[in-house]
């Protein structure tokens, strides 16, 4: 029985066209994530980009989900402990630093500027 070749070919390019689609919401997602820890943490883009990318491999979460909490964190001040804890450990071995005001080998503060 002769298949519809024309609608077959419809139909990956809907399909593509999905995918393309989903791709290019998460990494803007990815990316304003990046831009959060590099603002937050004070670090360098691609600083910014191996700290979520250890943070997603540290928690076994996918890295746009890991992404998103870092974007609803910075809506609501909500971080769920777990990826808090590995970003604030992250940020400390990357790109340990000294926060004035704090005692030295303190954790930088996640709730916004110190």
């Amino acid at each position: 029985m002769p298949t519809d070749t024309g609608s077959d070919q419809i139909f990956q390019l809907q399909e593509q066209v999905r995918q393309l689609k989903e791709a290019v919401v998460s990494h803007a997602v990815v990316d304003q994530a990046i831009g959060m820890i590099v603002v937050l943490g004070r670090v360098a883009p691609d600083q910014g980009w191996i700290i979520l990318r250890e943070v997603s491999q540290h928690t076994n979460i996918k890295l746009r989900d890991v992404a998103e909490t870092i974007l609803v964190w910075g809506r609501t001040g909500v971080m769920p402990p777990r990826i808090r804890a590995a970003l604030e450990d992250t940020l400390d071995r990357q790109c340990p630093t000294h926060v004035p005001g704090r005692p030295a080998g303190a954790l930088r503060p996640l709730s916004g500027p110190p």
